[in-house]
């Protein structure tokens, strides 16, 4: 074996003492998001145009239609990403007795065969999108290379919104609905991640554990895939800020830390008591103090709604 692979496997059974730090690159974002604030006069302009579009957008979802058109429109309303507002709509306009093959094959969701049928195509979606029109050919092209289900689903919405725009019969009142809920919901994560980078910031990592990672950004991006409707606004800022800490930790016993010191570390950690600080060696001793220091913080702001039993 060569010395790089020996190494490796050492490495892997912490048996070298002392992991070289590792290299990872600086952030890509600098400060570029910690002097973000929520204009409120557009955000109050957005809200009061959303909520006159939200009445028209009902009355066109309770007009009469076929079974086929329904669960279409259902369907472009939910890529929008504006179905939040009419969920108990939605629910109570589709038959609890239709078979899912059917709405498979009346639905947009399996875009590839609905639209293609829908064409007069009796071929494979993938020989057919270089001859279909756009945005047509766009929309099966994208379905081919990324499954919706599997999609980020602001980044799906935001991409749809630009496809629907080209539609030939689009629905100018869905258009503009969606388009400044997606604005606002926006603001709403920008305002998020400002927090999240200026504690990130305030924490002051980058000087004092530099062979961790800076990837706050990063890690909030990651929580927008999980929930990004405005109600889990609270849960977005809290998980990055667990994500963040996570990959400190993570930085910790995979790039610097020893056996021995990582054994106590993990003690430590188990025990969750800052009196346990005193056995760290002094760069651990700012990620344990900062670790414990995010959970009471979690805990003082849950128990304003009588929630800290949650942490």
């Amino acid at each position: 074996m060569k010395g790089k692979e020996i190494f490796s496997v050492l490495r892997k059974l912490r048996v070298v003492e002392k992991s070289p730090a590792a290299d990872f690159s600086p952030s890509l974002w600098g400060d570029r998001f910690h002097l973000f604030s929520l204009d409120n006069k557009v955000a109050e302009k957005y809200v009061e145009e959303i909520e006159t579009l939200k009445e028209q957008t009902r009355s066109i979802l309770m007009s009469g239609k076929t079974l086929a058109e329904k669960l279409n429109l259902f369907d472009i309303v939910e890529r929008l990403g504006i179905a939040c507002h009419f969920e108990k709509q939605i629910d109570d306009n589709i038959d609890p007795n239709f078979e899912a093959h059917e709405y498979n094959d009346l639905c947009i969701s399996s875009l590839q065969f609905r639209l293609l049928r829908q064409h007069g195509y009796n071929i494979s979606p993938k020989s057919a999108a270089p001859h279909l029109k756009s945005p047509l050919s766009k929309q099966v092209t994208h379905a081919l290379e990324q499954s919706l289900h599997k999609g980020i689903p602001r980044v799906e919405t935001r991409y749809f919104i630009s496809i629907y725009e080209e539609e030939e019969f689009k629905n100018d009142v869905l258009l503009r609905f969606a388009k400044l809920d997606f604005n606002l919901l926006q603001m709403l994560h920008k305002q998020e991640l400002s927090e999240v980078s200026r504690w990130w910031k305030d924490l002051d990592f980058v000087t004092t554990l530099p062979y961790a990672r800076d990837r706050a950004v990063e890690c909030y991006f990651w929580t927008v895939g999980v929930y990004a409707e405005p109600q889990y606004s609270q849960a977005r800022v809290m998980l990055a800020k667990t994500i963040a800490i996570i990959s400190l930790l993570d930085d910790t016993f995979d790039a610097y830390g020893t056996v021995k010191e990582l054994e106590v570390y993990t003690d430590a950690i188990q025990r969750w008591d800052i009196s346990q600080i005193d056995r760290l060696p002094e760069y651990m001793k700012i990620s344990y103090k900062a670790l414990l220091d995010l959970y009471n913080d979690y805990e003082t702001e849950l128990s304003k709604d009588g929630r800290s039993d949650v942490v």
